[in-house]
């Protein structure tokens, strides 16, 4: 009896139990139903047609259909990111009022034509806002087109799986003064882009991956600082203007046909201080800038380091001023475009030149400048001017021998192209920036004490050996 009594109750319990539990789905069920419901419910079409000067409109999460026309200055605030889904042909979103802000959305599919410029989203009015978006499959990421007194902050943007040359560009300015593009990460874009487009500020962004980093044309007073401009084709190219600040910026790894870590083209009054220029091609490359009489460029504080060549310049290239750099290890330290000497360039300010890795000169004094110039003189850099072949010797035995063999026989000797006449013995400190990782000082220090104690027992090893 007792038995079967536990048998009834366990069969009720169960009951009980499976009851429960179908309640509990039903109830998720209708309350999964209501808010899809309510998602599909929102019309945010309607939303943009009703609203009010100064409205925020906030879309909840879910799909909604491009493309978008917005006519009114509003807010529009995406709930966990919601998609603007573009049909694949034209732009995603238009903005035609001032005033309007875009957050908060993935926004994606625009069409791919280049000569229609198609855009995740196109900007045609003043003070426009477009933050924390993720822009997916866009031929032109974000296109303002007088467009003044905008803010670019914060998106994640993409382009179409296309080569180089056909995409589209992940940010452009054209005609958009006064404009703010920061904290943005561009990846596998063409180019991020300022034209006519002065009073600028960029900083902060990531440009991977691309053309050109970032480009300037005839876009004056630009302060540009912290971004990483990695591996694409050229780092920054800064042409036409004038007034720019470069500033803590990281340019690395830019390989292409130009790969210049930072261009200079024709414009005037450059400061570039505290830059890392590493590992490309060329690090810095300087063609008629200044333009004018009056104007200078000044590069102070730069690492130029690890690249092919790490200066090279036009030879009528004037009024030009390098002080406190560190010249590392560069494959070439200075080169000219066509041979030559250069002329009234400032190697030194105020008695400081810079630091120059392969300076065989010495401190007698100990004031920490070299007590002899340091002059760019070598035969075989300047043989590879003529036969730019040769570079895939640079470096071997054979340049070795031919510089030596020069040197013992000045009359083979070319002139300097440039002389750095106080050449610093030790390497200035430099400004913290993003983008390089310190390095593992301790973990080296102990794979190297590791290595010695592993030679240290083979040598003891090999000498026990020959012992016996």
């Amino acid at each position: 009896m007792l038995a079967l009594q536990v048998a009834r109750r366990f069969l009720v319990n169960r009951k009980m139990l499976v009851a429960i539990i179908g309640v509990l789905l039903l109830v998720s069920s209708i309350w999964t139903m209501a808010a899809a419901a309510q998602d599909s419910a929102f019309d945010l079409n309607a939303a943009l047609a009703t609203a009010q000067p100064g409205d925020a409109i906030i879309v909840p999460p879910g799909v909604y259909p491009g493309p978008l026309t917005i006519t009114r200055p509003v807010t529009l605030q995406g709930d966990g990111m919601p998609v603007i889904e573009g049909t694949g042909k034209g732009d995603v979103i238009t903005v035609e009022a001032p005033d309007v802000t875009l957050r908060g959305f993935v926004i994606r599919n625009s069409g791919d034509s280049l000569d229609r410029e198609n855009a995740g989203v196109t900007g045609l009015a003043a003070n426009l806002t477009v933050e924390d978006n993720r822009f997916e499959d866009v031929l032109f990421g974000i296109y303002l087109k007088n467009a003044p007194n905008s803010v670019i902050r914060n998106n994640e943007i993409r382009s179409k799986d296309l080569e180089v040359q056909r995409r589209g560009d992940g940010i452009r300015l054209w005609y958009s003064s006064d404009g703010v593009v920061e904290g943005n990460h561009v990846d596998a874009a063409r180019d991020v882009i300022m034209w006519f487009s002065p009073n600028g500020i960029v900083r902060d962004n990531i440009v991977e991956n691309g053309r050109y980093g970032l480009h300037f044309m005839f876009s004056d007073n630009q302060i540009v600082e912290r971004n990483i401009l990695r591996n694409n084709s050229v780092g920054a190219f800064l042409m036409y203007g004038r007034g720019l600040t470069l500033r803590q910026n990281l340019l690395t790894g830019n390989h292409g046909p130009s790969g210049y870590g930072v261009g200079l083209k024709d414009v005037d009054n450059i400061v570039a201080d505290g830059n890392r220029i590493i590992g490309n091609r060329i690090g810095l490359y300087v063609d008629n800038s200044p333009r004018e009489p009056s104007a200078t460029v000044l590069f102070d504080n730069n690492l130029i380091a690890y690249n092919q060549v790490g200066l090279e310049l036009q030879p009528l290239t004037e009024r030009n001023t390098y002080t406190n750099n560190i010249f590392q290890e560069n494959g070439e330290q200075v080169a000219l475009t066509t041979g030559g000497q250069l002329k009234n360039n400032n190697w030194n300010r105020d008695g400081q030149g810079n630091y120059w890795s392969d300076y065989a000169g010495f401190d007698a004094d100990g004031d920490r400048i070299g007590d002899l110039p340091y002059k760019s003189q070598s035969l075989y850099e300047n043989l590879m001017e003529s036969y730019p072949e040769l570079r895939l010797f640079q470096l071997s035995p054979a340049s070795d021998a031919l510089d030596m063999a020069a040197k013992a026989f000045p009359v083979f000797q070319p002139k300097p192209k440039m002389a750095d006449d106080h050449p610093l013995m030790t390497p200035p400190d430099l400004p913290a920036i993003p983008g390089l990782v310190p390095p593992p000082t301790a973990a080296n220090l102990v794979i190297a004490v590791a290595m010695l104690a592993l030679a240290l027992v083979i040598l003891l090893a090999g000498n026990a050996m020959r012992k016996t």
